[in-house]
């Protein structure tokens, strides 16, 4: 009979191969952007973002979120942001666009951590990873939004925000995107609640309170629009008629900088570019 070996050797070798082999340790020192699931982090395969001045119509928001984000890049004090209001305005992208221009001025400093819906629960597993690392953070989660009668996840963001055992770290600060001010639905009951409805809308913008700056994106005007159009269109180099950008608009019934990049993609289509 020949020689098996060390009977623990082979279990733990079948062990391994059953679990895939061993996950390999992220390494948040290097890289601009990552991101954050059940499964833990894997560095962003695409990081990109429109450049600032490409971002129109929203000067006085890209002004507070751009400072605040090289505050934290160059290690000054520096807020959790709470980016709120229409759709297709740019909150996103001016996150992104935000951390990359931060980035240029200080290389290395700042990177972008995007947590997956799935994975807000996990949060302050991952705080504990970053709060090791001799770097700054922006901690972002997208659209975010709590289903009717989910008091715990609020409850649990406002920990991770302010007081709670398991608060971010000093070099981290949270970036929140969300449709709503209050992030969680209100409804016309609450104010109807006969005992203290205050109460129960308190309790939900207790939540907004919680980051230092909230900043409200607002749908754009007609002049806005087109000014939107008009910055991709002559950073890419494209002709367009402001009666068929409104036609464009119309059609899709919003004026926002989603729609209007989505007609500068169709020009460039059109004229046989890629973006």
């Amino acid at each position: 009979m020949s020689d098996q070996g060390d009977p623990l050797a082979r279990i733990a070798a079948a062990l391994e191969r059953l679990a895939g082999g061993a996950s390999t340790a992220t390494n948040w020192a290097n890289g601009p952007a990552f991101v954050w699931g059940q499964s833990g982090a894997r560095p962003a395969q695409r990081f990109t973002a429109p450049a600032l001045d490409l971002l129109r119509g929203i000067d006085a928001q890209k002004a507070v979120v751009s400072g605040n984000v090289q505050r934290l890049a160059a290690g000054h004090a520096a807020h959790d942001m709470l980016l709120w209001g229409a759709r297709g305005m740019g909150k996103s992208a001016l996150i992104r666009a935000s951390t990359i221009a931060a980035q240029t001025t200080n290389p290395n400093a700042l990177a972008l951590v995007q947590v997956a819906p799935d994975a807000l629960s996990s949060l302050p597993t991952l705080f504990d990873q970053l709060g090791r690392v001799q770097r700054r953070f922006l901690v972002y989660v997208d659209d975010l939004g709590f289903a009717e009668g989910d008091s715990e996840g609020p409850r649990a963001l406002r920990s991770w925000l302010e007081g709670g055992v398991d608060a971010r770290p000093a070099n981290v600060r949270l970036a929140v995107t969300a449709n709503r001010r209050a992030i969680v639905p209100r409804h016309a009951s609450e104010q109807d609640d006969p005992i203290n409805p205050r109460d129960a809308v308190d309790d939900k913008l207790a939540l907004a309170d919680r980051f230092g700056l909230s900043v409200g994106f607002h749908a754009c005007s007609q002049d806005d629009y087109l000014a939107i159009v008009g910055g991709y269109c002559a950073d890419l180099g494209l002709a367009f008629e402001q009666g068929e950008a409104l036609e464009w608009a119309k059609r899709r019934g919003a004026r926002s900088g989603r729609v209007a990049w989505q007609f500068v993609t169709e020009l460039a289509g059109r004229a046989g570019r890629s973006l």
